[in-house]
């Protein structure tokens, strides 16, 4: 997984960088095809803004959150991805086991 994380109006800490690849682990053990993570950490007045783009085969999963405290923004952020993930990763299984789309009825017998 290549993970970027950038910063704006903040500085990207070592503290903040870890933190941040630690919570993001948690949604890759979920999924395993996830290709690429782009993280944007931001601070808009007293507002700390938490936001990532996730790429994995089939599609794109997006998610941010705000908060008072950066870190709890980014809490906030991988909660939502993690739901996201675990849905995507839910459709995928259920795809394949359908039985060709199709629903068999029983007809009633006379």
């Amino acid at each position: 997984m290549q993970l970027n994380i950038t910063g704006h109006h903040l500085e990207v800490t070592e503290p903040l960088h870890d933190y941040v690849t630690n919570k993001l682990e948690r949604v890759e053990r979920h999924f395993d095809h996830v290709t690429n993570v782009h993280v944007i950490l931001s601070v808009e007045k007293l507002r700390q803004k938490a936001e990532a783009t996730i790429h994995i085969s089939g599609g794109n999963l997006f998610a941010n959150a705000e908060d008072e405290n950066m870190y709890a923004a980014i809490d906030a952020m991988t909660d939502k991805l993690d739901r996201q993930i675990k849905k995507h990763k839910e459709k995928v299984t259920d795809h394949h086991r359908a039985d060709g789309g199709q629903l068999k009825k029983q007809m009633p017998e006379a």
